[in-house]
């Protein structure tokens, strides 16, 4: 019988936020507030938040390095998922409000649990992000679609609830 220790994973964080993953939270995007999408990517996330018409600062440059950090008045970003702890560590230091894009499952970790008293809010989409492969600068077609879920995991937003379901 096949077990997980026979499985082979390799990380791979260069998954692309689509569109349409903005475009079902516009509404609770701040137009009024200077965001900075974080993490860089393909660049593409911080083109279709422009388009979208907010005021974005989006450049490569490193998330953790505190001496190169914007000034903004929050973050709109999909970070790379296995960094989801070092990106969580810093937020709390840094205490600021965001909208991220992780896995349902985050919310079970250690690293989570440590924000219950800070008041995360959660948007919960219709359905599935697809997110879009980037090997080698080049999007890659996936012969399947994304097989876990996401939520928006906002802080310091001021939603009208603590959990949103979209429609």
């Amino acid at each position: 019988m096949a077990g997980f220790h026979t499985k082979t994973f390799i990380n791979h964080d260069d998954y692309m936020t689509p569109k349409s993953a903005w475009e079902a939270i516009e509404e609770y995007i701040p137009k009024n507030k200077k965001i900075w999408e974080s993490f860089y990517g393909d660049g593409n996330s911080g083109k279709y938040l422009t388009e979208m018409g907010f005021n974005v600062i989006h450049e490569d440059i490193d998330f953790f390095d505190d001496n190169v950090r914007p000034e903004y008045d929050l973050i709109v970003s999909n970070p790379p998922f296995s960094h989801s702890k070092e990106v969580m560590d810093k937020l709390y230091e840094i205490d600021k409000p965001f909208i991220l894009i992780f896995p349902s499952s985050k919310i079970n970790t250690t690293y989570f649990r440590r924000w219950k008293d800070r008041n995360i809010q959660i948007i919960i989409p219709r359905k599935r992000i697809h997110f879009n492969k980037l090997l080698d600068g080049k999007i890659i077609k996936e012969k399947s679609k994304c097989n876990f879920d996401c939520f928006y995991y906002c802080y310091k937003m001021n939603l009208p609830k603590d959990i949103i379901w979209l429609e």
